[in-house]
């Protein structure tokens, strides 16, 4: 199945949560998919951080049959080879932690939703005008809610995802949302070293509801 980019950001704008997880074993990556979906998602990032990640990446996709609405994307992805090579594997969105232009052209080339990582005035502003339409702050953790709420009336018409530092507690997620954020990025925040070393796939689906749940609370 392939979903337009106007499905995709639909989607991750209705969810307000991205979860993003790498691991270098498929099986594991899978069993982590599937009780992320199970819990609710329909947006996932797979990040491409291990030596074998273009590997797990390809089994996950050979698998959706499990997860047929899942829209599964690539992250951490830092040039435009590096693009073209997993758009061509399947990907259905790429994003990065960094703003490059190159990508942004091999994104429009493919009709790919490219997400750039921006962390200034200058790179939101250009990554706007190379069309990204949803923009990623990273790292959230340094830059904090009020570098959101401080941009938001400068640059009209901004969709921007929080990635780094997120927690998935009232407090953290709050103040993320007031700030003006669309959706927020999750990582081990969400999926704890407890959780993956004791495979706890029921507690992980459970977490994922919970958090869901809370971001639509918080959201009203």
């Amino acid at each position: 199945m392939t979903f337009s980019k106007q499905k995709i950001v639909e989607t991750i704008k209705a969810s307000g949560m991205v979860p993003l997880f790498t691991h270098d074993d498929p099986k594991d990556a899978q069993e982590v998919i599937e009780a992320s979906y199970a819990g609710g998602v329909r947006v996932f990032e797979f990040t491409n951080r291990k030596k074998n990640s273009f590997e797990v990446f390809s089994h996950l996709l050979s698998a959706r049959e499990k997860y047929p609405d899942l829209m599964l994307g690539i992250g951490t992805v830092m040039d435009g080879p590096t693009t073209k090579r997993f758009i061509d594997a399947g990907a259905h969105f790429i994003i990065s932690p960094i703003m490059k232009p190159e990508m942004a052209e091999v994104c429009h080339a493919h009709d790919m939703l490219w997400i750039p990582g921006c962390a200034t005035a200058t790179e939101i502003v250009n990554a706007k005008q190379l069309g990204a339409e949803v923009i990623k702050i990273f790292p959230g953790s340094v830059l904090g809610p009020n570098f959101v709420s401080s941009i938001m009336p400068v640059v009209p018409d901004l969709q921007l995802m929080i990635t780094g530092g997120v927690e998935p507690t009232e407090a953290s997620l709050s103040s993320w949302f007031k700030a003006g954020a669309m959706c927020v990025g999750m990582g081990s925040q969400l999926f704890t070293k407890d959780i993956l070393q004791q495979r706890n796939w029921p507690l992980l689906k459970q977490r994922v509801e919970e958090t869901l749940r809370l971001v639509k609370a918080i959201r009203k």
